[in-house]
């Protein structure tokens, strides 16, 4: 396939499963440099280091390091052909994943409006994405170190999985087992969920991008008290600068 055959595929299946596994987008030498960024990061208001997980919001602006893993090759392409090219970042989370770590239940992080299932079973209707995530796995996730679990199709039921929903349609989450430096992309209406660390000596590291369509708020936290890094705006490409807020004059601006 040519480039532009992979990307349309690409997104004919994120409207059609919910979601992408994209394949070796960073290789072991830059993995390993994340993987020590996220050790020396030191949380900051809404952060945590806890017993069985690490939890740092808004990375990016701690430093130009992490700029380019807004905007990963491969990655980008798919994000804005799903959202727009006048999308942006609404936030970018490092993780770290600890033996005994619970995860969490079945839930679709964002949903834009609940609309009838029947409708979204329609072929000829295609509802368009808001939000996208991709996580950026920095270790081999097999079945025990944390596997995220999908359900293909679930962002077509038109609402959010009800408290002790495990399954949409018969269908059961599956999980994403992958490699060191494959992402994971899906839109957030699909239904999925964390798994448990099983593993008695393993931490899973994780990087978390979120995008939304220009109208959607971006969750810089602390809001009132957020400033940007000057050394991470000087060191930004006018892409990255864009994924960072910078866009043209649109509506309510």
């Amino acid at each position: 396939m040519n480039p532009s055959g992979t990307l349309a595929r690409q997104l004919e299946a994120m409207h059609r499963d919910g979601f992408v596994l994209l394949r070796q987008v960073l290789t072991p030498s830059p993995i390993e440099a994340v993987r020590a960024a996220i050790d020396r990061l030191e949380p900051i208001h809404w952060d945590y280091q806890g017993l069985v997980d690490d939890h740092y919001k808004c990375v990016f602006n701690r430093d130009p390091f992490w700029l380019p893993l807004l905007d990963l090759p491969g990655v980008i392409e798919l994000v804005e052909a799903c959202l727009g090219d006048d999308c942006h970042v609404i936030g970018q989370t490092a993780w770290r994943s600890h033996p005994g770590f619970v995860g969490g239940e079945l839930h679709a992080d964002y949903l834009a409006l609940e609309l009838p299932e029947q409708w979204l079973a329609d072929g000829s209707f295609q509802l368009p994405m808001q939000v996208c995530t991709a996580h950026l796995y920095l270790d081999d996730i097999d079945a025990d170190l944390c596997p995220t679990l999908v359900i293909p199709g679930s962002h077509r039921a038109g609402r959010k999985p009800q408290p002790g929903e495990t399954q949409w349609q018969g269908r059961e989450p599956v999980p994403v087992l992958c490699e060191a430096g494959d992402v994971l992309v899906f839109r957030s209406d699909l239904w999925h969920a964390g798994s448990r660390n099983r593993t008695v000596d393993r931490r899973r590291y994780l990087l978390q991008m979120h995008y939304g369509r220009r109208m959607v708020a971006q969750k810089f936290s602390p809001y009132l008290h957020w400033q940007f890094n000057s050394a991470v705006i000087a060191a930004a490409t006018p892409r990255q600068r864009r994924l960072l807020g910078e866009h043209e004059a649109s509506e309510y601006d």
